[in-house]
């Protein structure tokens, strides 16, 4: 996808501000934030499942969280996960300025690792992960163990820049994103597909 493609594709739905904000706030935490149209997949997502439990692997400044909590109902609990106790309060900041019940949302700080094996097996109907990183293959099993079937889990920043496509790029963190992109791909439970958004955005649905 060529720039003007993908600038065109990334703007089609423009913003809200309290997104647009928090994304600002992310940029100053240095931390990673699912991209404008990556983000429009989030919430089609949570719309088309009715998602009433989603999981969020890294709640950064809240940007994927606002995304999720958009398509859900109004009686959905976003679970967020994240080691960082500062980007969950930028992250709730988000929310209180979207109007965001307190109800709504489960914060929990830690590391993914150690909270996912505490969750309810097949009690979720969307599970994200915001950024793949080195080490983060084992989110995948724990990640289709809280699906029920049918539910979906996505994985953004899996292209890493497009050196994913070379194989001379050896660094930790692409080497991660093959591998979580392979074994997504082998895995007969699930019905994946790759799409070119952002960094890229690896979504796969759970046999039924």
């Amino acid at each position: 996808m060529d720039a003007p493609l993908r600038e065109y594709v990334e703007r089609y739905q423009p913003e809200d501000a309290v997104t647009a904000a928090a994304r600002a706030r992310g940029v100053g935490l240095g931390c990673a934030s699912v991209g404008a149209a990556g983000g429009a997949v989030l919430r089609f997502l949570a719309t088309a499942l009715r998602a009433k439990a989603v999981v969020e692997v890294g709640t950064g400044a809240g940007v994927g969280s606002l995304y999720l909590l958009g398509g859900m109902p109004p009686a959905g609990v976003l679970t967020s996960i994240d080691a960082e106790p500062e980007h969950q309060r930028v992250a709730r900041v988000a929310f209180a300025e979207a109007g965001v019940a307190v109800s709504r949302t489960r914060l929990i700080t830690g590391r993914a690792p150690d909270v996912l094996p505490r969750l309810t097996d097949g009690a979720y109907d969307l599970v994200f992960v915001g950024a793949v990183g080195a080490g983060d293959a084992r989110y995948l099993q724990e990640g289709v163990r809280l699906l029920r079937p049918g539910g979906v889990i996505a994985f953004d920043g899996v292209l890493r820049d497009g050196r994913v496509a070379d194989p001379a790029h050896r660094d930790p963190d692409t080497v991660a994103a093959r591998d979580v992109a392979r074994a997504v791909r082998e895995d007969d439970r699930l019905v994946p597909v790759l799409l070119p958004l952002g960094d890229g955005l690896l979504v796969a649905a759970k046999s039924p």
